[in-house]
């Protein structure tokens, strides 16, 4: 466990076997900026031992630190579906141009006085470039071999576009196991993707364990509390700031609020949409038609693009996004990064924190020790670019529309893989102590005899 042990970020698990070693993710690790920036260079891995990369999605707490790997001389495969090939060109290419571009930004505050340090980027877009250059896309339910003694398959995990269950089929001197791994898996019933599929005959379950601890609430109760929240803070005149990854999150937002405003649920007002990413993200859920569901396929066929309405923008030129905020009409922005660590949130943030008008909606998990968590937990004191702000501004959160799968949802997913298959070793990863912990005591009171929640740097015989 290189990483993703103990936390819901820096996800890195390494697979050996007598044959070969095989790395399942490379993501970046969020939280206190000096300790998150030491391990995402540091890495913490013997990259020349490495046979082969699998990845089971495009977010960047899974796959961004990849160009790190290819500069500390990584130079083979990495095995995605081809929506997550798709995706990481333009989510790598952003990460590495936020990295720059917030490294100036904190070096034009220390010219001007403020006590801050220099942050060196971890990568450029050469290592981005670079990194493209060895993925290999797998289609959902192909078997690809990828290492020596070791192929993989790739289910529907349902939580964001490309994601997978991976499955993994191991030959260890003649010993067969297979392995199937969660990723992240994907909350039902939401719009735009489809239900996670069910991989069978596993042996190892490893599973993602964020919301271990705690159910979703219902739907429409969500959208409820999403919309009364949007139209208060219109109605007093303040700005709604809703931090979004770009990947998943951004255009579930985006269509939740078309739905709403046919409804007449929320008031018309500008809704901005503050991210090039976002634009380009978009634009690959188009080309992949086979991970999207029913009704949003429909939507499709019909012309009626679900990412678009009247009164919204999508906002990629700098100075235009600087004017947002100037404005004096109140409107919604949706902006980037999903955890609040980077990108146009912190300027919108800086902006409007201190405005007891505005609102802040958080609608993603917020790791420990990011600024998006700082602001669940309703800090009055805050910093942005290293700079103190007070929070005057609300904070909801809508925990409904999170793409993670719940307690009950990852506990009945566990159970249909044990009806499918010789299931005798559950682990944990992916999510802080407490939601672990909760979820293998609810998985031990199902009778899984072997749960095992296993910390960073911790080596488990499967």
């Amino acid at each position: 466990m290189i990483g993703g042990a103990g936390t819901v970020t820096g996800s890195k698990y390494l697979l050996r076997t007598s044959r070969s070693t095989v790395l399942l993710e490379c993501g970046l690790f969020q939280g206190r900026r000096k300790e998150s920036t030491l391990r995402n260079r540091m890495l913490g891995l013997d990259v020349a031992a490495i046979d082969a990369v699998v990845l089971s999605h495009a977010h960047l707490d899974h796959s961004g630190a990849l160009p790190v790997l290819w500069k500390r001389g990584y130079r083979g495969p990495i095995y995605a579906t081809p929506a997550t090939r798709d995706l990481c060109a333009p989510m790598l290419d952003d990460a590495a141009r936020i990295q720059a571009s917030d490294a100036a930004h904190i070096d034009r505050l220390i010219e001007r006085g403020e006590d801050l340090e220099h942050v060196e980027p971890l990568y450029d877009r050469e290592a981005v470039v670079g990194t493209l250059e060895l993925f290999i896309g797998v289609p959902y339910h192909r078997k690809e071999h990828v290492a020596d003694g070791v192929s993989v398959t790739f289910l529907n995990a349902g939580h964001v576009l490309g994601s997978a269950i991976v499955v993994l089929d191991i030959d260890d001197d003649g010993t067969p196991m297979r392995l199937a791994f969660t990723g992240d898996l994907g909350h039902k019933g939401l719009p735009l993707l489809r239900d996670p599929e069910l991989p069978t005959g596993a042996h190892v379950l490893i599973s993602e364990s964020t919301y271990g601890d705690r159910s979703h609430p219902p739907l429409p109760s969500t959208l409820d509390h999403f919309a009364s929240a949007i139209t208060q803070t219109i109605a007093r005149g303040g700005n709604v700031i809703i931090p979004a990854f770009a990947l998943e999150r951004a255009q579930e937002v985006v269509f939740t609020l078309k739905r709403l405003r046919a409804e007449h649920r929320v008031p018309h007002c500008p809704v901005y949409v503050d991210s090039p990413l976002t634009l380009k993200v978009t634009d690959v859920f188009r080309l992949h038609p086979d991970a999207l569901d029913k009704d949003m396929l429909d939507e499709l066929e019909k012309r009626d693009s679900p990412f678009d309405f009247p009164g919204l923008s999508y906002v990629s030129d700098v100075e235009i996004s600087k004017g947002i905020d100037a404005s004096p009409t109140p409107s919604i922005i949706i902006a980037g990064s999903g955890m609040c660590e980077g990108g146009r949130v912190l300027h919108h943030l800086r902006a409007n924190l201190e405005d007891p008008r505005s609102t802040v909606i958080i609608v993603g998990y917020q790791a420990e020790h990011t600024l998006g968590r700082r602001l669940v937990e309703r800090r009055q004191e805050v910093k942005i670019f290293g700079v103190p702000r007070t929070r005057n501004a609300d904070v909801v959160v809508v925990d409904g529309l999170s793409a993670h799968a719940d307690r009950e949802e990852l506990v009945e997913f566990a159970r249909a893989v044990r009806a499918r298959g010789p299931l005798r070793q559950v682990i944990l990863v992916h999510g802080e102590p407490p939601a672990t912990r909760a979820l293998a005591e609810s998985l031990r009171a199902a009778q899984f005899p072997t749960v095992l929640t296993p910390e960073r740097g911790e080596r488990i015989r499967l």
